[in-house]
């Protein structure tokens, strides 16, 4: 009996983009999908927080090998704002810890954004759920005690103004992995002025996936009402993970060498040192990814080979 038929749950490969609902933790949403499509393996690419909702890319089995290109990539967001107050955590679930009047307008908005643009190293706000020594932030902010501020660099590459309705404002964020929106929303909120929390957030796209593909539990849980089949129609292929990567299509013998850890030749003599490409085999099945090295592709990554089908 092989090894894979010891492990518990099925050997299934793909991808769920899932539409994560309000309220539901990361984790939660991917026993859940786990659970329903009876899984050996499943893994996440990035969690969302439980307020948030949209795209939250769930791995199942050899798919979980290359959720790292998602978790690396570039992140967009439509999130709504409430000018005027500042909360604990910066989203509307934290304590109001400071309100002020709001008197400013879209156009002024419109230009502080921009001062928002670009590379830079963001700091969690002072108010934030974030730990020092065990203590939340907003523990110290509370008393007047300064802390060693924690930075990231980050990079927010666009920030469009969809609305601005009352002390509520809608934006449309592209950013770098690392970035949060809730400081992003307080930084904002303390430039214009009056203080803002995040009141709602969406993940509309990770890298080049959008929204289109998403599907929601109810979906899911439907599907497997049907069978298992239409459950699994529902999956997208694993190499969904890896972007604008470029392809190559190799021979039946270069597939079982590369899937053995053998180099193959490439079909380009210009390639860059380190590249990476995915690699499929002549019937469009994905077998891994390899990277450059002295103009051959060596394996870096690939599907066990018990799950690829030879």
């Amino acid at each position: 009996m092989s090894k894979a038929r010891l492990r518990k749950g099925r050997a299934v490969t793909g991808v769920v983009l899932l539409n994560k609902p309000q309220g539901m933790s990361s984790n939660h949403a991917l026993q859940h999908v786990k659970r329903l499509y009876n899984a050996q393996k499943a893994g996440h690419t990035g969690a969302l927080d439980p307020l948030a909702t949209g795209i939250l890319p769930i791995c199942l089995g050899e798919a979980t090998k290359f959720s790292q290109y998602l978790l690396d990539a570039d992140k967009a967001y439509r999130v709504e704002a409430l000018l005027g107050v500042r909360t604990t955590t910066s989203d509307a679930e934290g304590e109001v810890v400071e309100e002020k009047p709001v008197s400013v307008d879209a156009k002024h908005i419109a230009e502080v954004i921009q001062d928002f643009i670009g590379k830079q190293a963001q700091s969690p706000s002072i108010y934030s759920a974030l730990k020092h020594e065990g203590r939340p932030l907003y523990y110290y902010a509370r008393r007047g005690i300064e802390v060693p501020k924690k930075t990231r660099e980050i990079t927010i590459h666009s920030i469009e103004l969809l609305a601005v309705e009352g002390n509520k404002v809608v934006l449309q964020v592209s950013c770098s992995k690392g970035t949060y929106i809730r400081t992003l929303v307080d930084d904002l909120g303390q430039a214009l002025g009056c203080g803002a929390h995040v009141s709602s957030l969406h993940r509309n796209a990770v890298a080049d996936i959008n929204e289109s593909t998403m599907v929601t539990p109810e979906q899911l849980e439907k599907a497997a009402e049907q069978g298992q089949s239409t459950l699994d129609d529902l999956l997208q292929p694993a190499d969904l993970l890896l972007g604008e990567l470029p392809k190559i299509t190799v021979t039946q013998t270069q597939t079982r060498d590369f899937l053995h850890g053998q180099p193959i030749p490439l079909p380009v003599s210009d390639a860059n040192e380190a590249e990476e490409w995915r690699v499929l085999n002549e019937q469009s099945q994905f077998l891994g990814v390899g990277r450059v090295k002295n103009m051959e592709l060596w394996p870096r990554r690939v599907i066990a080979l018990e799950y690829a089908d030879l």
